[in-house]
């Protein structure tokens, strides 16, 4: 052992004596079984503080009424907001809604989801079972999908805007290839299709992931004696391959649910929810509504956040119950 090293053992040693002392005086002052939740209490009043506080104000706002920022200005209402939000003739219609924006927004994001989700499966799915074959360079294409997943949504949405709007990459491609150019963030129909678009090449390696690790804890003595009966490839997947990734793709589908209820990074940037309300989601209304508009309607807003909340909360509920059986089975 050199000196240096045994230097800085002796200064390490030195400092953890010194604190030795402290520490036991604070055990023997409040007891073993408390100390833990002095070392724990930092963290809670910050969570609580960050975290719990804000969801308490939430509902005195979404039971008071006026653009007053202050609960002591605001004027208490009952569930007036949420009778607001839900006034409505013909749901499938937001033109009968008295908050048609809403509605739109709700109309848009059940749109979103079943279709972001459903394409972000599919994709996911055939991505893991082509990465999970024995290919050449197998471990940079995993990154290769992976990557997307580990940049900020923010710098996401700049790239593929850089690419998409009008003087951008893709229609440069366009012009040189003798077509004409698409103004694909201003057209609703080409807008609320590149939103789908890039939520699924941000996200869906991380789908990826978890099904590479369903498949590879299915045993192989299972494809083996598939192999041996001659089945055939369809066979294997859908007999064998299927059944036993099932559990994980349960899990996969409630945790892209969540995040597609809750899209609005990269459509904030990419779109802004135009044209018009072609891509406003729950979430960018909620914005829209709560900081964005004049007058700035904390009420309606957080009444908003809310019934979003309810419907993640039956997801959340969904995926721990998914979790605990597939742990129990």
């Amino acid at each position: 052992m050199t000196f240096a090293s045994t230097a800085v053992r002796t200064v390490y040693q030195a400092a953890f004596n010194s604190l030795e002392r402290p520490l036991l005086f604070v055990q023997n002052l409040v007891g073993m079984r408390r100390v833990a939740w002095m070392f724990l209490l930092p963290n809670l009043v910050i969570f609580g503080a960050f975290t719990f506080l804000p969801i308490i104000l939430n509902y005195f706002y979404a039971t008071t009424g006026s653009d007053a920022i202050l609960l002591s200005q605001r004027p208490y209402v009952g569930a007036e907001n949420f009778r607001t939000l839900l006034a409505c003739k013909d749901y499938l219609d937001p033109n009968t809604c008295q908050q048609d924006i809403f509605w739109r927004a709700i109309h848009n994001t059940a749109k979103f989801v079943v279709l972001q989700v459903g394409l972000m499966i599919v994709f996911s799915l055939v991505t893991a079972l082509i990465l999970n074959r024995d290919i050449v360079l197998r471990g940079f294409f995993r990154g290769v999908f992976f990557y997307p997943v580990l940049l900020s949504p923010v710098v996401v949405a700049l790239i593929w805007k850089w690419v998409l709007q009008r003087y951008g990459l893709l229609n440069a491609g366009l012009e040189e290839a003798g077509l004409s150019s698409v103004n694909w963030l201003v057209d609703a129909n080409w807008s609320f299709f590149w939103i789908v678009f890039v939520t699924i090449w941000a996200h869906m390696g991380f789908y990826v992931l978890i099904l590479l690790a369903g498949l590879q804890a299915i045993p192989s003595d299972v494809y083996e004696a598939a192999e041996m009966d001659g089945a055939s490839k369809w066979r294997v997947f859908y007999r064998i391959t299927l059944p036993l990734l099932t559990p994980t793709m349960v899990v996969v589908l409630v945790l892209s649910l969540i995040r597609a209820v809750q899209a609005f990074d990269e459509i904030f940037v990419l779109t802004g929810g135009g044209p018009g309300t072609a891509t406003t989601l729950i979430l960018h209304y909620i914005y829209e509504t709560g900081f964005a508009a004049r007058p700035r309607l904390f009420g309606l807003a957080a009444a908003a956040s809310i019934l979003m909340a309810a419907v993640l909360m039956v997801l959340t509920l969904l995926q721990l119950a998914v979790t605990r059986s597939r742990a129990e089975g």
